[in-house]
């Protein structure tokens, strides 16, 4: 069994008042804790898969990169399982670099959406966009299940616990 390792539990946000405020507020922390999940876990482990469904710690990451892409930048994915999947070329860095990376873009068409009922910007796009508080609520809800995830596996991985 590993080691046990806490990080301090950083609490819950304290957002602003308005729906927009909480919900990009929670998404950020939720953006922020699965990064730190994956942020200094061990090769080849971080891409191990630690239960029968073969999930693995940086595969959810790779995973939530595509998610934010499909739904903030518009992407197509043809194939949502192989996202699970990160390249044996990509290290951690590169994986969280591309995470990063994709929120940063994510929050610079979010600031421009003020009206969360309004779709979200597709130039060019034939396909109907969602709305931004469905977008922002469907983020939240897989970037939290993913990141309950994410403490399992670290925890198996080198007993690292705490957000």
């Amino acid at each position: 069994m590993p080691t046990t390792f806490r990080r301090s539990d950083t609490p819950p946000p304290r957002t602003g008042s308005s729906e927009t405020a909480i919900l990009r507020g929670f998404l950020d922390y939720l953006r922020i804790s699965i990064a730190a999940k994956v942020d200094g876990a061990p090769e080849p482990q971080v891409r191990t898969a630690a239960v029968p469904s073969g999930t693995n710690l940086l595969g959810l990451l790779n995973h939530l990169t595509f998610v934010e892409r499909a739904t903030f930048l518009g992407d197509k994915v043809t194939d949502w399982q192989a996202t699970f999947q990160a390249s044996p070329a990509d290290s951690v860095a590169d994986i969280l670099a591309r995470y990063q990376e994709t929120v940063a873009r994510a929050n610079k068409i979010l600031d421009g959406c003020p009206d969360l009922a309004a779709p979200i910007p597709r130039p060019g796009s034939q396909t109907r966009a969602p709305s931004i508080r469905w977008a922002l609520t469907h983020m939240i809800e897989e970037t939290g299940r993913h990141a309950g995830h994410a403490d399992i596996l670290r925890e198996l991985i080198d007993g690292t616990t705490g957000r």
